[in-house]
């Protein structure tokens, strides 16, 4: 299972408008961060996490020629943002995508999204099959699914166990029932976004105290504000096993 970052930013993405911090005014491609997203190539099978505003943009970097599914993790615009653009696969697949979402992300896509469900069938609208998921595993092309329920400050937003890799976004909060969903992943990807606290993120210290819990052999820090540094700068302070995701970063789980 290959696992790739299409974005690592926050809901602003890096550079921000009209800023001019050291990581706004970075020329280092890796302070250059559309908003957070990954896809993964499994066994022939390829999905995203998160469809932000960027992701026209994320598939046609990476170069993306089949889509099957998209997992969705919570409502917010920079991860449902991109939606619309699952029409150039509708048209080449000649199928609708499969979307992976709760109920109340369900009425947000609807919501966001009234044309794709038109009973009438509004001509060149994207179409999805929405499928609805719980707090239970679920079965995506023979690979288990399992959703870990964590918290955005009072909203609870999904995040994913696929075997050894487990995908963290937009938290702050992880109760023991959901870390005990997580113990043994061998590969973390967690959200930290900046170093100082926040109301409905993990810090960068909150992060590292998670992932020094879990104990994966690798973990990768996402969803990152201009205001956590330069990655050169914050790479050299972090521990052995854990980086600071980027832009088109990929590993094999």
């Amino acid at each position: 299972m290959r696992v790739t970052f299409l974005g690592t930013g926050t809901s602003q993405g890096v550079p921000v408008i009209a800023c001019s911090c050291s990581s706004c005014r970075s020329s280092d491609p890796k302070d250059k961060r559309l908003r957070s997203s990954v896809i993964i190539e499994d066994r022939g099978r390829v999905y995203v996490i998160d469809a932000g505003p960027d992701f026209r943009q994320q598939m046609l970097r990476e170069d993306v020629q089949n889509l099957d599914a998209i997992l969705i993790t919570h409502e917010h615009k920079d991860h449902i943002g991109g939606m619309d653009d699952v029409r150039a696969f509708n048209f080449k697949n000649r199928k609708s995508m499969d979307v992976y979402c709760d109920c109340r992300v369900e009425s947000a896509i609807k919501l966001a999204y009234p044309y794709v469900f038109d009973s009438k069938g509004y001509p060149g609208a994207p179409r999805m099959d929405i499928h609805i998921i719980g707090d239970h595993s679920f079965d995506l092309y023979g690979r288990e699914i399992i959703p870990v329920r964590v918290l955005h400050k009072d909203l609870p937003v999904y995040g994913f166990r696929i075997g050894g890799f487990t995908y963290i976004t937009d938290a702050n909060k992880i109760s023991s029932g959901s870390m005990a969903l997580i113990k043994g992943t061998d590969y973390l990807v967690i959200n930290a976004l900046r170093k100082q606290k926040h109301p409905s993120h993990f810090s960068l210290d909150q992060a590292l105290e998670i992932i020094a819990d879990i104990k994966p052999h690798k973990a990768y820090i996402t969803h990152i504000g201009h205001d956590m540094g330069p990655y050169s700068e914050v790479s050299t302070e972090l521990p052995e096993n854990v980086e600071l995701a980027y832009d088109g970063l990929s590993f094999t789980v």
